[in-house]
Order: structure tokens, then C-alpha cells, then sequence
């Protein structure tokens, strides 16, 4: 026997379904979505909202609108934002992944706006945008550019950063009806937990002092601070730029470009030699013999070689920064190589596009390859434990090193 309240309540979703039915479909799938996304990020939070737990991880910090569209029509939903990483629920909004949305939004505007290159043109049909109109790839755009800037202007408050990465990467643009190269500067850290973080990424015209000066300075506004030692290449400026604005840091000049620069000062015929010699100093136990050594290489250069040892000489402080930290960090910290992998993966997206329509392009694709990367790491195990960062804040000054340099000399004489 079918009951009455059951029959009154069928009648009632029928008559709704027949007279306005998607706009209560839609109701039903909005709500349906929020209830998803609210367990999901009280989970990640280890509590609900409002609630007091011991397991708390994490608080709620307000909300961001983004359409969903349905079989219903558009429904606005309200995605919840963590104070701490990012939340996204991918598996109702879309299935592809971010940076895959950047570079189909990037590739569909060049290829909207008749910039393609001639391989871009042979990945538009496979991707599906021949029919995208601007409209389309501006609504694209927009929702990416939302989420890049949120994640380029996130407050610095995991620190204290005590080793950061810096490098640039060349990338072509069309400006004022020119093609022209700029450089997207990025930056990496580890912070007070260990692990490790995407600090920032920019486009300057130019590798110089003031270009990267604004890039540390913007770092700093967000919270950079606490930071021991800068790993980079010997870009133009950026040395100057890191003694400004990070007064108590050490610069560590990357070892394996230092080397490629270090054997054009010697005969081609001479050079796999000369780089097994300096490759010694790097092979030492403890920060006392790697000087020992190195002041060993030098005498050894001087005779045959006296350009590249005295080049071996001057550079040594920086080659050797890394000797003041614990011996545990020197694989990560004596060369720029974890940044070099990361500037790897950017290639691989953005050498797809070729030549970018305009910069906010460039920064649409990189941010997002940038911002999964991040996620991803906060996921991961540690890159460093607290312990040995510890040890790390407690590194020796400059004259120190300087005074061991001198010490090993000495000896090595």
C-alpha cells in the first residue's frame, strides 16, 4: 500500500520537474556539489567548520565563485579556500588537470588570435579548438588567471625559507608586432617544515640587476625571510640584487655552470682532464679537506694553466659556499640541478605553444604548471628534515670561509 505523504511528495516533484524542472535540477545538483566539496575540505582540514578538534590541520578562509556547467544549465557554486595550500576539486569540476587547462587555453589563443606556430597548428585539431571562439578562450582565461594570480600572490608564511633556487627561462613573445625573448624568473625554497615550495614566478623584459631586484623585492613584500643561501647561476645582476635585499644570505654559484664556464679558459685537449681535477674538490668528506683540495687544483693549474687556476681561485667563495651548511644538504645545495629539473618540465609545456600571444600568456601556462608542482611537493616527503635546517641556520659568516680558504692555502703551498 503505497502511503499518502509519499504520493503528495511525488506529485509535488512532478509537477515541479513539469513546470520549472531545471531550474530545481539544478538547485538539487548545486547543493548536491557543495555538500561534496564540505566533506572533502573538513577532511582535509581534520575538522569541520566551527568545530574544535585536536585533529585540526587547517582552517576555512571564505569562498571563490566558479561557474559549473551542466546538462541543467550554468550553476554558480562556491569553492571553499583553506588559509593554508590550495583546494580544487577536480573531480567535479573538470578531469583535466590544471596545467593541461593553461596550455589548451594558451594554445587556443594563439591559435584564436592567428599566432600559432606551425606546430601549434598541427595540435589544434587533436586538442579540439578549431571551433572556440574569443569569447570562449576569454571565459578560459579568466577562470585560470583567477587561480594563478591567488597563487602568485599567496602570502610567504611557511618560513623561514633557508635555502632558496632562483633561475630564469627564455621565452618568445609577440610585443608591438615584433617577436621579442623575455625571461620568466622563477623561484623554489624549503621551508621551516621541510618541505619544498614554488615561491614566485615574473616575466622581466631583461636579466639584469633592476629586473631581478623587483622579482627578490616582491618575494620579500609577500614574507620571504629567514633565508641562509641563495643557489643560482652567475646571472647578470642577480648577485647585487640577492646582497640588497637578503643582507644576511650567502650566494652558492651553481657548480656544474661554473664548471662548463671554468673549461673555456683552457686548451679543448686539455679539458677533460682539467674538469676530473676540479671535480676532486667536490669529492671531499668535510668542508676542511674540500678547501685543502681545491688549494691543491690551484697549485696544480698554475703552471700549465694560470688563467684557469686564478679564475678556480676568485670564484672560490662562491663555488664553495656550500662547505658552511650540513654535509647532508650539499647534494641539493651545491648546484642549481633541482631547479634545472623544474625548468625541464616548463619547457616540455611551453615549447608546445612556441611563441606566446602576449605575457599574461606565458604566466597563464608556467603558473599553473607551477602551481600542480607545488601542490604536489606539499604532498610529498620531506625534502629536508627540521633537524639538519636547524643546523643550517647556524652556518659560518663569510670571513670565516674566507680564513679557511686563506688556511688551506697555506698548507697547500
Amino acid at each position: 500500500m503505497i502511503d499518502n505523504n509519499n504520493m503528495d511528495a511525488l506529485a509535488w516533484l512532478r509537477k515541479q520537474l513539469d513546470e520549472d524542472g531545471n531550474d530545481l535540477l539544478a538547485e538539487m545538483v548545486r547543493e548536491f556539489a557543495q555538500r561534496l566539496m564540505a566533506a572533502e575540505v573538513d577532511a582535509l582540514a581534520g575538522a569541520g567548520w566551527g568545530e574544535q578538534s585536536p585533529d585540526r590541520v587547517n582552517h576555512r578562509n571564505g569562498y571563490r565563485a566558479r561557474p559549473f556547467d551542466t546538462r541543467v544549465g550554468t550553476i554558480d557554486l562556491a569553492i571553499p579556500k583553506l588559509r593554508r595550500g590550495s583546494y580544487f576539486p577536480d573531480w567535479l569540476l573538470d578531469p583535466r588537470r590544471r596545467a593541461e587547462k593553461a596550455l589548451v587555453a594558451v594554445v587556443a589563443e594563439c591559435y584564436v588570435r592567428g599566432v600559432s606556430t606551425r606546430r601549434v597548428d598541427g595540435l589544434v585539431k587533436t586538442l579540439g579548438i578549431e571551433s572556440l571562439s574569443k569569447s570562449q578562450v576569454s571565459r578560459m582565461a579568466a577562470e585560470l588567471d583567477e587561480m594563478v594570480t591567488e597563487f602568485r600572490n599567496r602570502p610567504l608564511d611557511a618560513g623561514p625559507y633557508t635555502y632558496v633556487w632562483m633561475d630564469a627561462l627564455t621565452q618568445k613573445v609577440r610585443e608591438g608586432g615584433r617577436i621579442v625573448n623575455v625571461a620568466v624568473v622563477t623561484a623554489t625554497g624549503v621551508n621551516a617544515d621541510g618541505h619544498r615550495e614554488i615561491l614566485g614566478v615574473d616575466v622581466i623584459t631583461t636579466e639584469d640587476g633592476a629586473g631581478w631586484l623587483a622579482f627578490l623585492r616582491g618575494l620579500i613584500a609577500r614574507g620571504l625571510s629567514g633565508t641562509s643561501l641563495v643557489v643560482s647561476d652567475a646571472h647578470a645582476g642577480l648577485v647585487d640584487a640577492i646582497g640588497s635585499t637578503l643582507p644576511g644570505a650567502v650566494w652558492q654559484r651553481c657548480r656544474t655552470h661554473y664548471m662548463r664556464n671554468l673549461l673555456t679558459r683552457v686548451p679543448k685537449s686539455a679539458q677533460a682532464m682539467v674538469a676530473t681535477l676540479v671535480r676532486t674538490i667536490f669529492a671531499q668528506p668535510d668542508s676542511a679537506s674540500t678547501w685543502t683540495q681545491h688549494a691543491r687544483v690551484v697549485a696544480q693549474l698554475q703552471e700549465k694553466f694560470p688563467d684557469a687556476a686564478d679564475h678556480l681561485t676568485d670564484a672560490a667563495p662562491d663555488v664553495l659556499a656550500y662547505t658552511g651548511f650540513p654535509k647532508e644538504h650539499w647534494r641539493q645545495i651545491w648546484s642549481n640541478n633541482p631547479q634545472e629539473r623544474l625548468n625541464k618540465e616548463l619547457r616540455r609545456r611551453t615549447d608546445v605553444v612556441g611563441i606566446f600571444p602576449n605575457r599574461e600568456a606565458v604566466i597563464r601556462l608556467v603558473g599553473a604548471v607551477l602551481a600542480e608542482q607545488h601542490d604536489e611537493w606539499a604532498i610529498a616527503r620531506r625534502y629536508m628534515s627540521t633537524d639538519s635546517l636547524t643546523k643550517a641556520r647556524m652556518h659560518p659568516i663569510d670571513g670565516d670561509l674566507e680564513e679557511v680558504s686563506s688556511h688551506a692555502l697555506t698548507e697547500a703551498m
